[in-house]
């Protein structure tokens, strides 16, 4: 089916919902499409992360004509005990310094390492 990401088997470091939360931070007008491609899922995926992040308060949107603009709380604490204090913005300043190095490194976002 045209459009459907690969799909992955085994276990991953980042789940769906911290690559969403990511893709949104890096561009808080993106389309459900482009979050789906960037992160490898559906769109139907992105739309249920989407749903379960606002039902428990770390992302809102507001609509501007045919554009959703999202908000994400940075303050707002992650949900598991042993993250306890550990807050989304924590998170994301993590994974955007990580995305700064690739993207240097490499010269564009999102390409591998080049070999030591």
């Amino acid at each position: 089916m045209d459009g459907v990401p690969e799909p992955h088997t085994g276990w991953t470091f980042l789940t769906n919902h911290a690559r969403v939360l990511a893709a949104i931070a890096d561009n808080h007008n993106a389309r459900i499409r482009d979050i789906a491609a960037h992160c490898r899922l559906t769109e139907r995926a992105v739309q249920k992360i989407i749903a379960d992040l606002e039902q428990d308060g770390y992302l809102s949107h507001t609509r501007e004509g045919r554009t959703n603009t999202y908000r994400i709380d940075p303050g707002k604490v992650l949900r598991h005990p042993a993250e306890a204090g550990l807050t989304v913005a924590s998170l994301l300043s993590l994974l955007a310094e990580d995305e700064a190095d690739r993207a240097s490194v490499t010269g564009g976002p999102g390409r591998p390492h080049a070999p030591a």
